[in-house]
C-alpha cells in the first residue's frame, strides 16, 4: 500500500458576481409583478401574496453576502429569474467540462505536473449537465489524460466522497495520481423565485490532485484517513430527471428544483456531522483540540459555528474554521475545497486539518490530512 497525498488544488471562479443588494432588488421586483398579476385572488384570499426579501434577512439566515455566477442578467431579470445560457453544439466543449478543465489545469500547474502524470479523473458534483457521455470523460479527454474517468453525485458531499475513491485508487497502486474535479453550476438548479432559498447558491469549480506521497511535491498534505456516512432523508431534494417528461411534469413545478426543510436539516445534520468528525479523529488517535484547521462545507454560517462549538466546546476563530461562504455562497460540493484551497498555505509541517462536507442524502464525508 502506498502513502497518499493531496498535492495541490485548483479553482475556477466565474466572471460575474451578484451582491445581496442586487439579488434582493430583482426578487422584490419579481414579487411585485406577481402580486399585481394575482391582485384579485389575493384580495379574496385564494392566492397568497409574495413577501419581499431583504439583505438583512439573507445575511442573518445564512451569512452569505454575494455569489459568483456564470451569467447574471437572466437571474436579475424579474420576468425570467434564471440564468440565460446559450445552447452549445455537440461539437463544442460543454460548459461544465470547460470550467472543469480550467480548474484541473490550475491544480496541475500548482503541483508542477502535467496530464501525463495523471491516470484517472473523477467528476463529482451535485448536478450533471447531462446524463452521458460522462462529463468526467469529456474533461479527461480535453486535458489529454490517458486512463479512465467517470461521474459521481452525492450532492454536497460529492467532493469528499470522490476523494475517498481517489485515495483508495492511489493507495492500492491502481493509479499514480487521480484528479477530482467539482464543476458546480448551481445557478441552473436554484429556485430564484423562492424567497426562502433564492440567495443560497453560487457557481464555481474546484479540482484536487491526489497522488502517491513519494511523487508529490514538497509541502503536500498526506491523507491520514477518509470516512463516509449516508442516511436517507427527504429534507433536501430535487426531483428533476429523465423520468419527468414521462410523468408529463411541468419543468416549473417547484419540486423540479432545489428545495429543503432548512430547520430540520440544521437540527439533524449538525450533531451528526460533529459526531462523525470526532469519531473519525478518534480512530486516528486524535482529538478535536489537536486539529489546526477545519475546512468545513460552506452551506450556512450557523451550521459551521454549531459544529465547531460541539467539537471544541467553544466558538472557533476564523483562523481555526475559515469562512468563504460570504463571498462564494453555498457552492455545493466545492465549498470545503474552496476553503482548503484558500486557507492552507500557512499550515506548518506536521499540523493536522479536517476537510468535511455534509448535505443531501444525508451524506457526510471527512478527509483528515497532515502537512508534510
Amino acid at each position: 500500500m502506498h502513502r497518499v497525498a493531496i498535492s495541490s488544488t485548483g479553482l475556477f471562479t466565474p466572471p460575474h458576481t451578484i451582491s445581496n443588494e442586487e439579488l434582493v432588488q430583482a426578487y422584490n421586483d419579481y414579487a411585485a409583478l406577481e402580486n399585481t398579476r394575482h391582485a384579485e385572488a389575493i384580495a379574496v384570499g385564494t392566492h397568497s401574496a409574495l413577501t419581499e426579501s431583504s439583505v438583512e434577512f439573507i445575511e442573518k439566515a445564512s451569512g452569505i453576502k454575494s455569489r459568483y455566477v456564470m451569467e447574471k442578467l437572466g437571474v436579475l431579470d424579474p420576468e425570467r429569474m434564471r440564468p440565460r445560457f446559450t445552447p452549445r453544439p455537440d461539437s463544442e466543449i460543454s460548459m461544465m467540462a470547460e470550467i472543469g478543465v480550467q480548474a484541473c489545469q490550475d491544480a496541475l500547474h500548482a503541483a508542477g505536473k502535467t496530464a501525463a502524470d495523471v491516470d484517472g479523473l473523477i467528476c463529482a458534483a451535485a448536478n450533471m449537465q447531462r446524463p452521458y457521455p460522462a462529463m468526467g470523460v469529456e474533461i479527461q479527454t480535453a486535458l489529454g489524460i490517458h486512463g479512465y474517468a467517470f461521474d459521481m453525485n452525492v450532492a454536497c458531499s460529492s467532493a469528499t466522497f470522490a476523494l475517498e475513491l481517489a485515495y483508495n485508487a492511489v493507495r492500492t497502486g491502481q493509479s499514480r495520481a487521480v484528479l477530482v474535479v467539482n464543476p458546480e453550476i448551481t445557478s441552473a438548479h436554484l429556485a430564484w423565485k423562492d424567497r426562502d432559498c433564492h440567495f443560497i447558491f453560487g457557481d464555481v469549480c474546484t479540482a484536487i490532485l491526489v497522488e502517491r506521497l513519494d511523487l508529490a511535491p514538497q509541502g503536500a498534505f498526506e491523507i491520514l484517513g477518509t470516512r463516509l456516512l449516508s442516511t436517507f432523508s427527504n429534507n433536501i431534494r430535487n426531483n428533476q430527471g429523465f423520468m419527468s417528461r414521462a410523468e408529463d411534469r411541468d419543468p416549473d413545478d417547484r419540486d423540479q428544483l432545489f428545495r429543503q426543510e432548512g430547520r430540520k436539516v440544521f437540527k439533524e445534520v449538525c450533531p451528526m456531522a460533529a459526531e462523525h468528525i470526532e469519531s473519525h479523529l478518534q480512530s486516528l488517535d486524535l482529538t478535536p483540540a489537536q486539529v489546526r484547521r477545519y475546512w468545513l462545507h460552506q452551506a450556512n454560517l450557523s451550521m459551521n459555528q454549531f459544529i465547531i462549538r460541539r467539537l471544541l466546546g467553544r466558538d472557533a476563530s476564523a483562523d481555526e474554521a475559515p469562512v468563504i461562504l460570504d463571498e462564494f455562497a453555498n457552492t455545493a460540493s466545492a465549498g470545503s475545497i474552496i476553503s482548503f484551497h484558500r486557507n492552507k498555505a500557512d499550515i506548518q509541517k506536521g499540523e493536522t486539518g479536517v476537510i468535511c462536507s455534509f448535505g443531501a442524502g444525508y451524506s457526510i464525508g471527512s478527509v483528515i490530512v497532515r502537512k508534510t
